[in-house]
């Protein structure tokens, strides 16, 4: 449903494309880590116990974690090895959350990211499940564009 030019009920969580350094490296299935939290230092007023102010102190992005099908697309593959054998290459990129037709609706950018954790399928031949790889990046910041 739609007021004015806002759209007033949510977007599926079911369809991302990840784009790095310009060249979209596939479709997700699930995007976690999209969060930001500044710390709080806490100080009390000399001389008045009941007062405490909360000034910010930092603030800290979480680890950015993406799941999908495997392909033969290895670019991520790639990336990590680079990182394993000490060549750390820290890439910008984004994700778009796509509406159902596979239009980007939503934008966050992450900056100077790299691999610190790829998790391969578990392979079984009896089940008929999709063999998924997930892939972890740190990074340095996150940005809702859209």
């Amino acid at each position: 449903m739609l007021f004015g030019n806002k759209r007033s009920n949510p977007y599926a969580a079911y369809n991302f494309l990840i784009e790095i350094e310009g060249i979209i490296t596939g479709g997700f299935s699930e995007v976690s880590g999209l969060d930001i939290e500044t710390e709080v230092e806490f100080i009390k007023e000399g001389g008045a116990n009941d007062i405490e102010y909360k000034l910010p102190k930092g603030t800290k992005y979480s680890n950015i974690t993406l799941k999908r099908g495997i392909t033969d697309f290895d670019l991520i593959w790639r990336w990590y090895d680079d990182v394993i054998n000490g060549k750390i290459k820290r890439k910008d990129g984004l994700i778009f959350l796509c509406n159902q037709t596979g239009i980007p609706m939503v934008t966050w950018g992450f900056v100077d990211a790299y691999p610190i954790k790829l998790d391969g399928p578990s392979l079984n031949a009896t089940t008929n499940t999709i063999a998924t790889e997930t892939l972890t990046l740190a990074h340095h910041g996150l940005k809702r564009i859209v």
